[in-house]
C-alpha cells in the first residue's frame, strides 16, 4: 500500500492471514497491508479479477496500462503477472513513496507459497525503469508520491490500494482522485477494497459509474468498482 506522508522508518511485523499467505502489520498505525482474512485472496479477487481481468475482457490482446497506488509487498503485481499472457498483456506501473526493504519482502515467503519465481523477479526488478518480467508483463516500479508527482497517462486499469481513509485521509480527497481520473482512458476500470459511501459518491461525482461488488470469500462484504465512461 502507498504510504503517503507517513515516515519511512516505522516498523513492520509479519502476520499470517487466514488463507495461509502473509502480510505486513504496522503497529504504529494499527494497520495491515492486506486483509487478515487472506492477503492472497484479497489481491486476486479485488484487483486481478474485478479490475484487470474484467477490463481485459473488452480488449483481448490489447496491452493494457495498469496503475497501482501503491506497490506495498508486490502481491497485487504478482497475481496479475500470473494471468498475463498473449490474450492479456499488461504494462504494470506501481507508485510507492517509501518502498519496503527487500529483506522484509523476502521474509514474507511469497515465492514458497506461489512456487512460480515471479515474486522474486518482481522484488528484484530495479526501481524507476521498465522491466520485462515475462513477454506479457512489463513492470515499472516508481518511487513516486501519488499526491504530487506526475502520474502516468493513458491508464486503462487502476488498483487503488492506499491505507484506509481514517489512516491516510489525504489519499482519499477530491483533489487526489481528480488527478487520478484525469489520466484514465475512457472505459478505464478502478477497484478498491474500500466500500464507504463517501468514497463511492466522490468517485461518482468525478465521472465514474460505480458498482458495489461482493468482496473476497471470507473477507469484506463489499468492494467498489468504477468505470470511466466518457
Amino acid at each position: 500500500m502507498e504510504q503517503g506522508q507517513l515516515s519511512c522508518e516505522f516498523q513492520h511485523t509479519i502476520e499470517v492471514t487466514d488463507d495461509g499467505s502473509a502480510t505486513l502489520f504496522v503497529p504504529a498505525l494499527n494497520e495491515h497491508y492486506h486483509s487478515v482474512k487472506g492477503a492472497l485472496t484479497e489481491a486476486g479477487h479485488i484487483y486481478r479479477d474485478c479490475a484487470f481481468m474484467h477490463r481485459a475482457q473488452s480488449g483481448v490482446g490489447e496491452r493494457l496500462r495498469l496503475l497501482e497506488v501503491g506497490f506495498g509487498t508486490g502481491l497485487n503485481a504478482c497475481v496479475t503477472a500470473m494471468v498475463a499472457d498473449e490474450s492479456h498483456p499488461v504494462h504494470y506501473i506501481s507508485l510507492e513513496k517509501y518502498p519496503v526493504d527487500n529483506s522484509i519482502l523476502k521474509a514474507l515467503r511469497y515465492d514458497n507459497l506461489l512456487d512460480n519465481g515471479l515474486m522474486h523477479a518482481i522484488h528484484e526488478a530495479p526501481w524507476d525503469e521498465a522491466v520485462s518480467v515475462t513477454p506479457y508483463f512489463t513492470l515499472e516500479k516508481k518511487r513516486a508520491d501519488y499526491l504530487s508527482d506526475p502520474l502516468p497517462v493513458s491508464v486503462d486499469v487502476v488498483y487503488f490500494d492506499a491505507f484506509a481513509p481514517e489512516k491516510q485521509p489525504e489519499m482519499w480527497t477530491p483533489e487526489a482522485f481528480r488527478r487520478l481520473v484525469e489520466v484514465m482512458n475512457a472505459g478505464a476500470v478502478l477497484t478498491t477494497y474500500c466500500a464507504k459511501g463517501e468514497v463511492r459518491r466522490l468517485l461518482a461525482s468525478l465521472g465514474l459509474t460505480m458498482e458495489r461488488l461482493s468482496g473476497p470469500v471470507g473477507g469484506k462484504r463489499e468492494i467498489l468498482r468504477g468505470t470511466l465512461l466518457l
